[in-house]
């Protein structure tokens, strides 16, 4: 049943996506640009943005709020585990794209912070002299494949998005994603469904804290709160796509996706 709603997914949205070839870094930066992006379902988004504010309001803003006063070291351990988790998915996207070096690096960083930095705890490899991590996905690979935004959608729990980075986000279920096939496709019996599931919720409260008093000052701020995060989103993944060092405004370096992209 799961499968067949992500296959409905990507047909539904491939109908919306722009395909163009050629992956130069200014057709990149016009393609991608905020006001590139179609606003094709705009009343539904609205919607789904509400309802995940109250969602928000009940579960994610709490929890977080509760998080940010656990010590530093426990919420940097966390930190580090899930971005070691999330190089599951960054490694075969760096393949994709051609960055074999980049490939390399963040395959020693996993497998150095999963032993020696215990399960990715503690991230070992930065003393090593290993570059700063970047996070890779599949939507940043079809965009660098020449693949267009676009629709913006607004998806439920997991929150802003494009069509072209929600099938990018599929592909995970659909054997992209190392941690989901060991714990919830197949039957390892060393990971269960749990250990996946848990990873995504604690990513998502993660994110939230990080970004605890940004998104309050923006949302008290902001005279379309919707519009303000859907503008933000787009630019940060603009910067993305783009490999940008620039931090978007009122975001910390994180990603807007951490919910369902590691």
């Amino acid at each position: 049943m799961f499968k067949k709603l992500i296959i409905t997914l990507i047909t539904t949205f491939t109908l919306t996506l722009n395909v163009n070839a050629g992956s130069d870094g200014n057709l990149l930066l016009k393609k991608n640009e905020p006001s590139e992006v179609k606003e094709c379902f705009e009343t539904l988004n609205r919607a789904t943005f509400a309802f995940n504010q109250v969602l928000d309001g009940i579960i994610f803003k709490p929890v977080a709020s509760a998080y940010r006063i656990l010590p530093s070291p426990v919420k940097s351990g966390v930190s580090n585990s899930l971005d070691n988790l999330s190089n599951l998915v960054t490694v075969p996207n760096n393949i994709l794209q051609g960055d074999f070096k980049m490939a390399s690096v963040n395959t020693g960083r996993f497998l150095i912070n999963s032993t020696v930095g215990i399960f990715g705890l503690i991230d070992v490899a930065q003393y090593l002299g290993l570059p700063e991590y970047e996070r890779e996905d599949y939507g940043q690979s079809l965009a660098k494949l020449g693949v267009g935004p676009g629709c913006y959608v607004v998806l439920p729990i997991l929150g802003p998005s494009t069509a072209r980075d929600t099938i990018g986000s599929a592909l995970n279920f659909l054997g992209g994603d190392p941690w989901y096939n060991v714990t919830v496709k197949n039957d390892t019996h060393h990971f269960s469904d749990i250990d996946y599931y848990s990873s995504k919720v604690t990513s998502g409260v993660d994110f939230r804290a990080k970004n605890y008093n940004s998104i309050e000052s923006l949302k008290d701020n902001s005279i379309d709160f919707y519009a303000s995060v859907k503008s933000l989103y787009l630019q940060d993944r603009q910067q993305k796509i783009l490999n940008s060092k620039k931090i978007v405004d009122t975001q910390d370096n994180s990603d807007w996706e951490e919910i369902d992209n590691n």
